[in-house]
């Protein structure tokens, strides 16, 4: 693994953390019907995990010689408390695969902290999507 492609990989992850951040407060202020409160807290609560790993890759980037993205990722369009869910579910599933793989580029790089962290953040990812499949189970709404 080049520094270059690895700069790139990364880069294109902190895009998608950008993106999930919008995509978060977004769909808490879209959130509606007799579970919004629930909703909203939940996705608000998913935002400073972004966060963190969107500083994390940016300051790794910067730290490898390259420029950080400052421009996300396309945000899912979704209406329906079940299709924000839903675009979560998918967001969190893609970001956990990028993590792991990233994780294997780290360790090819010869990065041994870089790839515990990222291997670290696809669990944090695997999390979030464990627990948005589980709120999706039985939504009838």
């Amino acid at each position: 693994m080049d520094k270059e492609t690895l700069i790139k990989h990364l880069n294109h992850d902190l895009a998608h953390e950008l993106s999930a951040i919008i995509q978060y407060l977004t769909y808490a202020a879209k959130a509606y019907g007799p579970y919004r409160p629930q909703l909203a807290q939940f996705f608000l609560s998913e935002v400073p995990d972004e966060q963190m790993h969107a500083q994390y890759l940016a300051n790794k980037i910067v730290a490898l010689g390259g420029e950080p993205t400052t421009i996300p990722a396309p945000v899912k369009e979704a209406k329906t408390n079940r299709e924000m869910l839903e675009a979560i579910l998918e967001a969190e599933s893609d970001a956990a695969r990028r993590y792991a793989q990233r994780a294997r580029e780290a360790e090819a790089f010869g990065d041994t902290g870089m790839m515990v962290q990222l291997e670290n953040m696809a669990s944090d990812e695997s999390n979030h999507r464990d627990e948005t499949a589980r709120i999706l189970t039985d939504w009838n709404v």
